[in-house]
Order: structure tokens, then sequence, then C-alpha cells
């Protein structure tokens, strides 16, 4: 293999840093499907399920992930590792929040029905942080359970896709360290990343101490045009009726120094020095301007977001008697940064008078020659009004637990925690509306011959500015700091959480014992936003913050039984009925009700059927009842006007939300065949069925089902009186008819002795695929009905591939070992909702590999080299895939590393 000198870069990078000898997990990516329990009760984790008998196998389809698996590529967190799967959408990450006011967070989202319908959990328990797994130190993460079917009844709400329960190792014993570099082959998004834990014992076995944290520094991709298929592509009218992806697509109403846009000299652009060009337009659509020199966003915004981070975390666990162990942890995290986000533009909306203190002498002549007293102007405010973003997002958390048994095989559990997530964002650099229009309204002072603002001929008192725009570069940094302003918010949201529970057998029947839990909780959830003064003042002309406050309590009481029904007869192996309901008491919307049922019977020896029916819930979360107002922009095709536009788009809460319901139906087997040891399958079939979804509806969809007669999705579109073009698109959270799914998840896993390929190899080999087919993912607000199956390219979509397949080959010896991984993404379209006459998008197969190698042992240590590349053979995305999920925008990826254990 050959690598490009960018590659080479990375490998020089690597061996740097390789002597520190500093540890990342790495390996192959291996699932386990099927409940695995420990033989130890105290041990069990049964994410699918309250119920922790040993040998318990839940009637939910579950997925294990090792640590090993969440290392395959060197992905900077969990939820990026866990994307790879093709259960997961990578709704919410660096690669597709690179100008929003999330970015670069982390939560998981399956079956792409959205990041609030997967409960994510740390060791059973609920966290603060909005779910981000950057939160999470994987240094201390031993593996992931991923439910992949509805678990409210277990868990309460937020369930309705599934569970992800993160399993934290604290019996770690010794120490272990790392150190990675990483670079792309465009030679940026570089990254280094360390990490370390350290855990002992004490007070003679009794207790046990673990402490492990990490950080990671990503340049992230800066600017988008810096991939050539992504930077600068739009949708544009074809011609036709139809649409096409068009590149080089830039503002058509605005240029870097001013573009005139009226009267005589319209079509005039001009030079930093104040002089007069002609315009190039290129082809106009709408107010897009194609392969002229229109300016865009993508020329200065991130790709892929850069981020800083660092996660900790320490754990105790100490047995207080023979039967009762108190566990204690603190969590801390802070992730931050500052770099280039979005401009403040005037896209022709300006207006200048003849009278213009700064006007150059030669357009003042003309206009007086024409007899025009002003003329309307656009302007790309590059060297003005382009905002950067400086965020922290800080993350503790402090859990006290204690678990213990008495009698004959009771157990029981009780835990308290608190936690707390900081947001807080400046944005400097957005335009302060009226004086803006002060600065703008200039003229030369009468009495001194200097420009002044017109409002200081009558104001004498005014510290206004005058502004200069003639020419990029022209505005001097005084009248910058004037006109400009910083947008601001300091948000905390706190959670606490408290929960018991008992299990236990109660009595046994002739197939077997009767398990139970059963157990409450209570949860309360606040969050409380401040923004700055200008902010609440509606002082900015574009963007602003939004104050916010609210909170909600929640209590809730859950039962479940496992009840053995037949065993040992022929057919019916071992089959076992499983039932589960919990109440849930929400003083904002009430009481509801979720519940499942489910059995499991072992058909022939080895082969294992499941089945489940459940209702599951979810009750607006903070974001969703109690934001007051959001901003963004979206390019959008309008059906009505035939044009392509950039859109504002404004979001907010909604305290009239209802909780949403789902009908989730699973049936499925596993068959591991006692003559082939080392081989397993699975084949899971998932329906699940949400009424009165709570959702943002996307800009674009608002204006497609407008177009099929929704008359409150109209009612969301503001229009310009004049021209019918859009100006304005509200997305508020609303509950929405419909959301279904439906599908079918396949896993094949083959285990082995590497001696029976050839008798010179020690070690193991491994193989493994991993698929899920989707049938249907469907949204309905009661007057149109929209499949996002194959919709994959548009990234403010709902859009799933039809087939997502992962395959690994993993063989690890005793020195040498090595993956070979291969992600397939079935065909598919950009956006089903438009016609494109080029949407199509083809199969992408992308190929990762990863190699390894110990060093012999040295005085107790012990030291592994590695080093992993993804998107091995540099494969480029589809066209306009900006922000995607699914497709891999940053190039092939060279990580190289080292681990220590000691």
């Amino acid at each position: 293999m050959a690598f490009s000198r960018h590659s080479r870069r990375a490998l020089l990078i690597g061996a740097s840093i390789l002597p520190a000898a500093l540890a990342l997990h790495g390996a192959a990516l291996a699932q386990t499907s099927g409940d695995k329990a420990d033989d130890s009760v105290g041990e069990i984790v049964v994410t699918a399920s309250r119920i922790d008998r040993a040998g318990f196998q839940a009637p939910t389809p579950t997925v294990r992930v090792t640590d090993a698996d969440l290392a395959v590529g060197a992905r900077p967190n969990i939820a990026a590792a866990l994307n790879d799967l093709p259960q997961f959408r990578a709704t919410t990450s660096a690669q597709t929040t690179g100008t929003n006011t999330g970015a670069g967070n982390a939560p998981l989202d399956l079956r792409g029905l959205g990041i609030s319908r997967t409960l994510v959990l740390i060791d059973g328990r609920r966290f603060s942080g909005e779910n981000d797994l950057n939160v999470v130190p994987s240094v201390l993460v031993k593996g992931v359970d991923v439910v992949t079917g509805g678990a409210s009844a277990a868990w309460g709400s937020g369930a309705v896709a599934g569970v992800a329960n993160i399993m934290i190792d604290r019996n770690f014993t010794g120490g272990k360290l790392g150190v990675e570099g990483g670079i792309s082959s465009f030679d940026d998004a570089e990254q280094v990343r360390v990490e370390g834990a350290w855990g002992t014992g004490f007070a003679d076995g009794r207790g046990h101490f673990v402490i492990g944290g990490e950080f990671l520094n990503n340049e992230g991709v800066v600017p988008k045009n810096s991939r050539p298929d992504i930077g600068r592509w739009a949708t544009v009218p074809n011609g036709d009726g139809r649409y096409k992806l068009a590149p080089d697509v830039g503002f058509s109403n605005a240029a870097y120094g001013g573009l005139i846009m009226s009267g005589v000299l319209k079509g005039k652009a001009f030079n930093p020095d104040g002089s007069l060009r002609d315009f190039d337009y290129g082809t106009v659509s709408g107010t897009n301007s194609i392969g002229g020199e229109g300016p865009s966003n993508d020329d200065l915004s991130p790709l892929v977001t850069p981020q800083r981070r660092y996660a900790t975390m320490a754990s105790v666990t100490y047995d207080l008697t023979d039967s009762v162990k108190l566990t204690a942890e603190l969590r801390h995290s802070r992730m931050w940064n500052d770099y280039v986000w979005f401009g403040d533009h005037n896209r022709g909306n300006l207006t200048i008078k003849a009278d213009n203190a700064f006007l150059p002498t030669a357009v003042r002549t003309a206009l007086a020659n024409a007899g025009e007293t002003q003329f309307t102007m656009g302007r790309f405010n590059s060297d003005l009004s382009y905002s950067t973003i400086d965020f922290e997002r800080v993350a503790t958390q402090g859990t006290i637990a204690l678990d213990g048994s008495f009698g004959d095989g009771w157990r029981w559990s009780a835990y308290y925690s608190h936690g707390e997530n900081e947001n807080n964002i400046d944005t400097p650099g957005f335009l302060l509306t009226q004086n803006y229009a002060n600065a703008v309204d200039s003229v030369i002072s009468p009495t001194t011959g200097q420009a002044v603002c017109r409002v200081a001929l009558t104001n004498p008192t005014s510290n206004c500015v005058p502004i200069n725009l003639f020419g990029e570069g022209a505005p001097s940094a005084e009248a910058i700091a004037y006109v400009t302003g910083t947008p601001s918010m300091r948000e905390t949201s706190k959670l606490d959480v408290g929960g018991f529970s008992l299990r236990g057998e109660p009595f046994e029947l002739p197939a077997g014992p009767v398990s139970i839990a059963v157990g409450g909780e209570a949860r309360k959830e606040s969050v409380d936003r401040s923004v700055g003064a200008l902010d609440t003042a509606k002082a900015f002309t574009s963007f602003s913050f939004s104050a916010m406050s609210g909170s909600f309590t929640v209590k809730e009481a859950f039962a479940e039984v496992l009840v053995p029904v037949v065993r040992d007869v022929p057919v019916l192996n071992k089959l076992e009925v499983n039932a589960a309901a919990r109440i849930s008491d929400y003083d904002t919307t009430g009481s509801i009700w979720s519940w499942k049922l489910g059995a499991t019977n072992e058909f022939f020896p080895g082969f294992r059927g499941r089945i489940t029916q459940s209702r599951d819930i979810r009750s607006a979360n903070l974001t969703e009842l109690f934001t007051t107002s959001t901003t963004g922009y979206n390019t959008i095709v309008d059906p009505v006007t035939s044009s392509s536009v950039y859109v504002l788009t404004n979001g907010g809460g909604n305290q009239a939300l209802q909780p949403e319901t789902a009908k989730t139906f699973t049936a499925g087997f596993v068959y591991s065949p006692p003559q082939l040891p080392g081989f397993n399958v699975s084949v899971d079939y998932y329906n699940i069925d949400i009424d009165d979804v709570i959702t943002t509806i996307g800009a674009q969809d608002i204006v497609t089902r407008c177009a099929a007669g929704n008359q409150d999705m109209c009612s969301r579109i503001t229009r310009d009186s004049a021209t019918n073009a859009i100006t304005r698109i509200v997305s508020t959270y609303v509950n929405l008819s419909n959301y279904k799914t439906d599908g079918v998840d396949v896993e094949m896993s083959y285990s082995m002795d590497a001696s029976r390929v050839h008798s010179s190899l020690d070690g193991r080999l491994r193989l493994r695929t991993v698929g899920t087919w989707v049938n249907n993912l469907t949204t309905n607000d009661g007057v149109s009905e929209i499949d996002y199956v194959r919709s994959q390219g548009y990234s403010f979509g709902l859009g799933v591939p039809e087939f997502r397949v992962v395959s690994s080959m993993d063989y690890s010896g005793p020195v040498f070992g090595a993956n070979l991984r291969a992600r397939y993404i079935s065909p598919g379209n950009y956006n089903n909702t438009v016609d494109l006459v080029n949407g199509h998008i083809k199969a992408y197969t992308y190929v990762d590999l990863g190699v390894r190698a110990k060093l012999p042992e040295v005085g107790g240590y012990n030291v592994e080299l590695y080093a992993n590349a993804t998107n091995l053979f540099d494969k480029e995305p589809p066209i306009g895939s900006l922000y995607s999920p699914y497709y891999d925008v940053i190039g092939r990826y060279v990580t190289l590393g080292a681990r220590m254990r000691f």
C-alpha cells in the first residue's frame, strides 16, 4: 500500500509520539447478539430487562460491543465508533454540525428515529449532558450493550428506539496509558489524543479505586470547499420542472466589497480600492450564482467541527458488609473551542443614498447624471461581520449507589445521582440592527468636512461611527466595533435522579424459578438559560439567543416478571415468558403507561427464538418544551416559485406537547450450532410505529408538505409580498401524526483458532458481518406521507439507506494482529422530496485497515504499537454531501499510536 505525502506526514506525527507509549483500545468490530450474563449475580447487567437472574436471556434483541470493538478506526468518541454500525445514524456529530450551536455533540440515534428516542445509560443509570458521549472517558469503558427494540417498561421515557448502556470497568487493576496522532489525506483534521487509567484494590480487597481520563484535540476540516464534491453545491432548477445539484454555487445578490443591485450601475461590484468592475454572475438561479464569482459561506465555514475536550471519571467500590456494596462515582468533562462560524451578510437589502460620505466620486457622478438618489446593495461581509463561535460545555455528575442481598437470594439496589451541565456560548461578529443602519447612513459634516453619521447632525451626543462599505477591507476597526456585537448565552441544566429496585425468585415452577423485579424511580430535570442584554433587546439583525427556563419532575414505578413455562420437551426445550409494566407520572402531562410482553424458546440445541410486543413512551424533553427561539439558515427548493433560495429558519419549544407513544414488535432467532463451535447467526425483524411524534420538521419538508396541501405547514412560511419569495420558515416542535419504520437486522460471526487456516499461525481468527435492511421509514402529518428510505444524501432530512452492512476479519496473534473491515451503503437518492435529475447515489463501500504489534515485555510493562487507516482507498463522497451522516467527507484518515499496560 502506498501512502500520499499527507499520509506520510501522519506516520511522522505518530512516530514522534510513540515513545510516550500510551494506550488506546484497538481491534476488530465485534458484536454479540443476545444477552450474555456472568455466573456471578453481583456482576450481571441485562440491559434489555430489570431481571438479573444468572443465565437469563431477554427476548428483546441486544448487541454487545466490547472495548476492543469501540477502538476500530480510532474514532474520537464512543458515539462515532457505534455510528459505524448499521443500526445507528450519525445524526449529530462533528461532521454533521459544523455551523450549529450544538456543534460537536456526540449522542446516539438508533434507526434514524432521532437522538431523543435513544436512551443512553451509564451502568443502568441516566446521566447529565444531553446524552453527549464526549463526556464519558472511553479508557474506562469495558463495553456497550445496545438494545435494538423498545425498552420503556424497563428504563422509562426515551427508550422508544432502544437503549445503549455504557458499562464502566470498575474493577480495573494496574495502569494503562496511550497516545495517538492522526491526519487526513488532505493534510487536515489533525488529531492528538492521550488517555490514561489506574486502578487498585485497598482495605484487604474490600474496596477498589479506579480513575481515568482522556484528552483530544482535533483541528477539524475548514473550510467546506476544501472538499470539491461538497463545498459550494446547491439544489437549483433544471429548467424542465425538475431540479439538479449544481457545483460552484454562490450568492447572486452579494459580493465581496459590495454589489450594486439597482439603478444605472446595477451589476457593478466594488473593488478593494472603491473602483467598480462588472460582477460575474455566472448563471443566475433565484438568489444563487452558478459558476460566477458569487461568494459563499462554504469558502470560510467549517465542514467538520474542530474540537478540544477532556473527560475524567473516578470510581470507588467498597464492601460495607458481606452483603452490601457501596459505589461512589464522580465524572467531570469539558469540551471547548473557538473557530470561524458563519457570516451576517446583506443579501441585496442595503439602501445606499447618493450623499453617502464614503461613496466614490465616480459612483456619485453616475447617480447624479441618471437622476438617481439611492441604490440597493448586497454585500458579503467577511471583512465586517463574519462571526466566530466560542463555546464550552462542562458536565459534572456525582453518583452514590448501594447494592445488597438478603434472605434466600433476594437482591436490592438503591442510588441517587446529581448532575449539572453547563453550555456557554459567545458568537462575536453579528450586526446590530440600529447601529448598523445609523453607521451606513453617513454624510459629510457641513461644519467639519468629515464623515459622520446622519443621526449625529441632529444628535451631537451620538456615539455613532460611520462605516465605509465600498470595497473589501474598507470598514474601519472602529466602525466594525460599533456595528457588531456578541450574542451570548449561559445555560445550566440539572438532573436529579434516584431509584430503588428489588429482584429475586420468590418460588419455583416445574420448568424453573419465577423471577421478579420491582422498583421505583424519580427524577427532576431543569434548565436555566440567561442571555446577553443585546440578545434580550433583540438588537441583532439575523441571530440571537433567547432566554429559557423550566423544569419537570416524573415519578415512576415498574414491575417485571419472568415465568419459565415449559422445559426439556421436544421443540419446547426452554420456553419462557417475560412481561413488564411501568407507570410514569409527569407533572407536565400526567400519567402514562408503558409495557412489554415477550417470550423466548430453545427449539433445538443452539437455536433460540424470541418475540416481543411493547408499548413505549417518550415525554418531551427540556429543549422541546422550553426553547424560546433558535436561528439557522437552509438552502431549500421552493416549488411555488421554482427557485432555490437560502432561507432564515427559526425554531423553538412548545409547552403544549403531549407524550408520544409507540407500538414496537420484534421477532427473530439466534443460532449457535453445537456442531460448529464459534459460529453464531442472528436474524431479527423490528417494527416501530410512533403516534403523536414530538419533532421539528425540516425546512424543506415544511415547504414540500405545504405544497401538498397542509395549511398548517403553509402557516409556518413567510413570503415577500412583492416577489412571493420565501423569507422565513418557522419550525417549532410539534406533535406530528405518525412516524414508523420496520426492517431486519442480521449478524453472522465465526471465531476459530488461526491454526485451522495455516498450521504455522497462532492466535484467533474472527469473521463477522452485521447488516440492517430498512423496509420503511415514513412520517405522516395527517395530510401527506413521506418515505425516507433511500433518501440518504440530504443531511437535513430523516433519510436512511435501504441496506447497510459492515463486515470484518480480525486476526489476533501473540505478537501481531490485524483487522480488515468493509462498510457498505446501498445505492439511493440525494433527497426523495425533490425531483433531481442527478440525485442518484451509487453504492458505496469503505475499507478500513488496522495493524498492531506487541513489543517484548520489559519490567512488567507491556507496549503495543498500532496503526489504522479508515477509508483506505480515499473514496470521494457523493456530490453535495454536506454534513452527511453516512458518507466520509474527510478522506483517508491515518492514525498511529501506542498503548502501554503495567
